[in-house]
């Protein structure tokens, strides 16, 4: 697992942070009705209570805003889901623990990588999803929730068709993976913090605000985090995002338990 930040974060623009606030309020301004916009945020790659992982729960504790964590089932053992219990009451309705694939395994030969892609079978689909659900409510009890966030953010037909079979409330993918619609909820994410590829800072930051804004003008913000990827300027930044949604009226903060399927825009 890649523990380099981005270019963003490693030479971060004096006025990044002033120009994601005035992209924010800017865009929330023009919004031609007073309605909350929703907004969630999904953390991915949980299982290791490290210092970064324990460092982002104690942010989001300090605002008490909702978050979404992906847990992968393989990394996460009944020591290490102690730990994480002894610094959050894990079954407070701000936490949103679910599952993130098995063990985080590429399985596709060539292309974009996944874990529950087109080049497994159904009944090798079925296995995984099942065993990594068993794995986390054996582990966790009644604090998992029965939501699924694939690996790198996309996955099979067959993966969608097995997540309904199986009695998961909803996934979330990338947008732009919806080419066909789930047969379940949807929460897909829109805004990528961390896992940005942009060879330089300012494109970083400026492509980062361009998906905040549009974001916004869609009426329905998800936000995915990379704690591995977090330095600094990482959790300065989120703290930033943090306190400006929480002394925000025109934004509702949610989770995926309270939140309908979004409108894909």
């Amino acid at each position: 697992m890649k523990t380099l930040p981005c270019i963003l974060y490693r030479e971060f623009p004096a006025d990044g942070f002033k120009q994601i606030q005035q992209t924010l309020t800017g865009a929330v301004n023009r919004r031609k009705t007073t309605r909350p916009l929703p907004l969630l945020f999904r953390a991915d790659d949980i299982g290791v209570p490290s210092v970064n992982a324990l460092r982002l729960l104690k942010l989001f504790s300090n605002y008490g805003v909702p978050l979404c964590l992906a847990v992968v089932p393989t990394w996460l053992t009944a020591i290490r889901w102690e730990k994480f219990k002894a610094h959050v009451d894990t079954t407070s309705p701000q936490w949103c623990w679910h599952q993130h694939g098995w063990r985080h395994a590429n399985h596709q030969p060539s292309g974009k990588k996944a874990e529950f892609g087109a080049a497994r079978t159904k009944s090798a689909l079925r296995v995984d999803l099942i065993r990594g659900r068993d794995r986390l409510t054996s582990v966790m009890g009644s604090d998992f929730s029965p939501f699924f966030t694939p690996p790198w953010n996309r996955c099979s037909e067959e993966t969608l068709e097995l997540l309904a079979e199986l009695g998961y409330r909803g996934i979330s993918r990338s947008k732009g993976e919806q080419t066909r619609r789930a047969p379940l909820d949807d929460f897909f994410i829109n805004v990528d913090l961390h896992t940005r590829k942009e060879v330089d800072a300012v494109s970083a930051l400026q492509a980062l605000c361009e998906e905040l804004r549009q974001a916004v003008e869609e009426y329905y913000v998800s936000i995915m985090i990379h704690h591995q990827l977090m330095n600094e300027s990482g959790f300065e930044l989120l703290d930033l995002l943090l306190a400006f949604i929480s002394q925000s009226s025109r934004f509702k903060v949610c989770s995926f338990s309270d939140l309908g399927e979004p409108e894909s825009g």
